[in-house]
């Protein structure tokens, strides 16, 4: 190479040669590191200068050398560095006829970014020709795109999660609605999952809505709708679906005594008065039921309005009572065709 630039009156000092090659190393005959291009030295350190080539990197390819040749007659060279972070270089060899010196000029290859991020390097530290600072920007222009999108869509998905938790929830209790009741009926149709289905339907209601106010109204609802959450189990599904009307699915209950003793805890503590701003709410409750387990082919029509007509069957019992519906079956339970109210507690 220096022969070459010789002939043609040239000479290339150190300097230039950095320039061009900023991760340039010059080897003596006994392979001992003579120069090093100014981003190795930021690398390896003032102090690699004058060091044989095997104390400052660990070869790969070739895997041993005797002379420097042996790295000239290497196609491509592979090497990293003997200590942290053992950053790894890809390069070529060529000889310095002249002088019996070795030219090698190195490159990160593919592991370019980790040795960005390692040493905290910048443009200037690689030749102004080389490609990699603009691969670098436009892999970390994707990068950043690619994190603004991914955190639009989780916006996105937490505001489609948010929508459909509203468009489930009643905003006044904070309770499932009629929407999310259909879903989770229809869950448990589908899966053939004994429940129960309680229909609560509240007494003197509009007559505290009548004389103290929607306020009061509202007070009680909320009063109403802690009280039913906190007798349910975990899994069970309260749900206010009209004004004061509320529906319960309560999965794998399907024995009488057990419902009939839920419906009663809740209707006794229904009948507790509700206080709003110092006055008393006094209000009641009535209950409808019916058991899936009771038809070889629940529906969910046919469990609604079986429930409905066991709700009516309490209200027309004198308010404040429990009725369990259950087709052909006789006792103290009201079969298809006779309703009969049950008090509750």
């Amino acid at each position: 190479m220096v022969d070459d630039l010789t002939r043609t009156g040239l000479t290339l000092g150190l300097g230039p040669l950095g320039r061009l090659m900023p991760m340039y190393l010059c080897l003596d005959p006994g392979c001992r590191i003579v120069a090093a291009g100014p981003t190795l030295i930021k690398l390896v350190g003032q102090d690699a200068i004058g060091q044989h080539l095997e104390a400052v990197f660990d070869l790969r390819r070739p895997m041993q050398i005797v002379s420097p040749m042996d790295l000239a007659q290497a196609m491509r060279l592979k090497m990293s560095l003997r200590h942290p972070p053992r950053t790894g270089f890809k390069g070529v060899a060529v000889p310095l006829r002249a002088t019996g010196a070795l030219l090698l000029n190195l490159s990160f290859g593919y592991a370019v970014r980790e040795a960005v991020r390692d040493h905290a390097l910048s443009d200037t530290d690689f030749a102004p020709t080389d490609l990699v600072v603009e691969l670098l920007y436009l892999s970390e222009a994707k990068a950043a795109i690619m994190g603004e999108l991914a955190k639009m869509n989780l916006r996105l998905r937490e505001a489609m999660e948010t929508a459909e938790r509203q468009a489930l929830t009643d905003p006044l209790t904070g309770l499932h609605n009629r929407r999310a009741m259909e879903r989770k009926l229809a869950l448990l149709l589908a899966a053939r999952r004994d429940f129960a289905l309680l229909h609560l339907d509240l007494d003197h209601f509009k007559r505290v809505n009548d004389t103290l106010g929607h306020g009061a109204g509202d007070q009680v609802l909320r009063a109403v709708a802690a009280i039913l959450s906190d007798a349910v189990r975990q899994g069970d599904a309260v749900t206010r679906v009209g004004g004061d009307e509320f529906i319960l699915l309560l999965p794998g209950m399907c024995d009488p005594p057990a419902v009939e003793r839920l419906a009663g805890q809740i209707l006794d503590r229904i009948r507790n008065p509700i206080d709003y701003q110092g006055q008393a709410c006094r209000i009641a409750g009535s209950i409808g039921a019916v058991l899936s387990c009771d038809y070889d082919c629940p529906d969910a029509g046919r469990l609604l309005i079986e429930a409905d007509r066991a709700l009516y069957a309490s209200k027309h019992a004198g308010r404040g009572q429990f009725t369990l519906r259950r087709p052909a079956v006789a006792g103290k339970y009201a079969p298809d065709g006779a309703e009969s109210g049950q008090g509750g507690g």
